[in-house]
């Protein structure tokens, strides 16, 4: 008699496999994932397409062998890369923009996993409007928060505490900090979905105490979460123009303002050169993280 293993599971009926009862699929075919339709993968390419061709756009640019920034190029040369890598303003502000992505990155990723397990593991009235409060800087257009603690720190936090917040570098980080900090919270927030705290109360329960529980049960259970979360901090810092507008100083110069004062007055390929090295960081930072932690526990995205 044949048994009918093939709606049971990967290991069959009691963990035997068999073949298929009227010509259906034998088991590892049946739990083979299903074929996706071909709208869905010519749309899947349109929509990579549209997203590459910026950055194209600006690696082309970049390499333009000519004076001013235009596209198409009108020719291909590393002269403006080059100059990029000795021009002490833009690789000042590389640097700096770096730095100070670290630093927001650092301090958002820990404040917002904090963050994440209070709102995760609290129940009261109300916790979905403190959600809300949390993720607001998400919703609030970067312009409106750049102006927001602009006037915060002139108008309030100065006269009231004596400490000049605007145009510092705590200030900018405390802006950076506010604007990174959703994206931690949302991602951990997702990986204590299906956290079963069970195993931290087992931990407990055998000697552990509540730090330790957490370092060695849940934080490496989280942890594609957290890294997940520190990557979009570390991307949104380095890029974040709004922000940086209203809060950064001639001193204080991230990347993403030297190009728009490079764009505004000389409009030379030097700033495209200088998007160039700010994608490859993006690409670096990504491919490094996914070799750390699987990504694709997280969100299914696989690199190879």
């Amino acid at each position: 008699m044949t048994v009918a293993t093939d709606r049971i599971g990967p290991g069959g009926f009691l963990g035997f496999r068999g073949k298929g009862v009227r010509g259906r699929p034998p088991v590892d075919k049946f739990w083979e994932e299903p074929e996706i339709a071909l709208a869905f993968k010519i749309g899947g390419w349109f929509a990579l397409g549209v997203l590459l061709l910026p950055v194209i756009i600006v690696v082309l640019a970049g390499l333009n062998a000519g004076d001013y920034l235009t596209f198409p190029p009108d020719g291909l040369s590393l002269h403006w890369v080059i100059a990029f890598l000795t021009d002490k303003k833009f690789l000042g502000a590389y640097l700096f923009s770096l730095q100070l992505a670290l630093t927001a990155t650092l301090i958002s990723t820990v404040i917002g996993t904090m963050a994440a397990i209070f709102l995760a593991r609290v129940n009261f009235t109300g916790l979905s409007v403190l959600r809300a409060y949390f993720l607001s800087p998400l919703i609030l257009p970067g312009i409106v928060l750049g102006l927001a603690l602009y006037v915060f720190y002139v108008t309030t936090f100065e006269p009231l505490t004596g400490i000049r917040l605007q145009r510092s570098l705590a200030g900018l980080t405390i802006g950076h900090v506010l604007v990174t900090m959703p994206y931690v919270i949302g991602t951990v927030s997702a990986a204590l979905f299906n956290f079963d705290e069970t195993l931290e109360e087992a931990a407990r329960s055998l000697g552990a105490g509540p730090f330790k529980a957490f370092m060695k049960v849940t934080l490496p259970n989280i942890a594609p979460g957290v890294m997940a979360g520190a990557i979009f901090a570390f991307i949104v810092s380095f890029g974040q123009f709004d922000v940086s507008l209203f809060l950064s100083a001639a001193n204080l110069e991230p990347l993403p303002i030297a190009m728009y004062i490079s764009l505004r007055y000389k409009f030379e390929p030097i700033a495209a050169a200088a998007g160039i090295f700010a994608i490859a960081l993006v690409v670096v930072s990504m491919v490094i993280t996914s070799r750390l932690i699987s990504l694709k526990r997280f969100s299914g995205i696989k690199f190879s």
